[in-house]
């Protein structure tokens, strides 16, 4: 059975530009409802153990320093089939792939600045909920 919940970070791209409002728009209008958020900044340290599962990719230093590199919005969604849905909305990595009406196809400039990050499995969004929020954080 899928899961009721997914993580997304708005990035540090997306903050800058002004377009969390925007972004938070489409996410409830695709039915998602906010159990938890706050913007806050990782740390250096904090976006190597976050990304800890792309350590050998040749992206991971730049993922890092960009992640750190200025505030992002992370938020716990609930809905049925969470991942996957959210996957939909935010679209292909890289922008130029992403479907119309995508966050990514409207906020994201390339494949390194790509506005959303969304979990990519179940488990994964339990871990990565985990990371951002506690459980007196969750509504």
């Amino acid at each position: 059975m899928a899961g009721r919940i997914t993580l997304t970070m708005i990035k540090p791209d997306a903050v800058a530009k002004n377009a969390t409002g925007d972004i938070l728009r489409m996410i409830n209008e695709a039915g998602f409802r906010i159990a938890a958020m706050k913007l806050t900044k990782l740390s250096k340290e904090q976006a190597e153990q976050f990304y800890a599962v792309h350590r050998e990719r040749p992206f991971y230093n730049d993922l890092v320093a960009f992640m750190s590199s200025g505030p992002i919005v992370a938020a716990i969604l609930e809905k049925d089939n969470a991942v996957e849905d959210f996957r939909k909305l935010i679209g292909a990595t890289n922008p130029a792939d992403a479907a119309e009406g995508s966050i990514r196809r409207k906020h994201a400039e390339n494949i390194e600045r790509n506005a959303v990050h969304g979990s990519d499995s179940d488990e994964n969004a339990a871990i990565e909920a985990a990371f951002h929020f506690s459980q007196l954080e969750r509504f």
